[in-house]
């Protein structure tokens, strides 16, 4: 794990593109980890993608240039800690509203004594052959964001940022448009002026924010980009999926006549 690039690029603050596995076969890892992507988010929290699975698709991911990074199930110490043991070297903490679950997340991520990591030979130090080399380094190369996808999230997001080991921020549009009680409109006005206020508290405290752009567009990337968002997601495997069939068939019926 020597040399995350992905919190490097998250210290400084640098564009950094990756994009979002949901689909539960190694294949589809194999397939987006070779789209150039800089890191890669596999989604637990909403799929069926278990501790086993994501081992699968960790193999997939295995030598083929993206970053693999893991959106947990729960800010919760066993749910971090089995991610990071199957080799993430990133987590993506759901649901951080206060400074308290900040830090929760956080020290869930770190060895002693900066948090409460459990040490074992596992994937990650290749089961013990390189326990010495991961046990020394983990703390300084594993990245953690936290996921603001609430109002309270909004309000607390200085004293989310301040917490120390915190490298990055990542709204979720979906949830934080429900949040302000308009589920999906993630352009409305209220829900875009939540983004601005993350991406102006990030300046200020020098660490990075992301957005997941569900649906890219030309627009919506340069808006991402021009708004101050340096983590950037572009799009789900399953909708990638969808679009091109959608679009393949549509292509024939253009020639087809019945």
């Amino acid at each position: 794990m020597a040399g995350n690039l992905f919190r490097k690029a998250l210290l400084e603050r640098q564009v950094t593109i990756g994009s979002w596995i949901q689909i539960n076969n190694p294949t589809s890892a194999e397939v987006l980890s070779q789209a150039g992507f800089e890191w890669l988010g596999i989604d637990i929290e909403h799929t069926d993608i278990d501790v086993t699975s994501l081992a699968g698709l960790l193999r997939g991911m295995h030598g083929r240039g993206a970053v693999p990074v893991a959106r947990v199930e729960a800010n919760e110490t066993m749910a971090i800690r089995r991610a990071l043991d199957m080799g993430v070297q990133g987590v993506l903490v759901p649901l951080v509203s206060t400074a308290e679950q900040a830090q929760r997340a956080v020290s869930a991520s770190k060895y002693p004594p900066q948090g409460v990591l459990g040490f074992a030979f596992c994937r990650a130090n290749n089961w013990g052959a390189g326990f010495d080399d991961y046990a020394r380094t983990a703390n300084d190369e594993i990245a953690v964001v936290v996921m603001i996808e609430t109002r309270s999230g909004v309000e607390n997001i200085d004293a989310i940022l301040a917490v120390e080991g915190v490298d990055g921020v990542f709204i979720g549009p979906y949830d934080l448009s429900g949040s302000y009680g308009m589920p999906g409109q993630t352009d409305h006005p209220i829900v875009v002026d939540a983004q601005r206020q993350v991406v102006d508290a990030c300046r200020r405290s020098g660490k990075s924010a992301g957005l997941h752009i569900v649906k890219p567009t030309p627009d919506a990337i340069r808006h991402a980009v021009e708004a101050g968002f340096t983590l950037i997601c572009l799009g789900i495997d399953a909708v990638f999926l969808d679009q091109a069939a959608r679009a393949a068939r549509a292509l024939a019926m253009e020639q087809v006549t019945f």
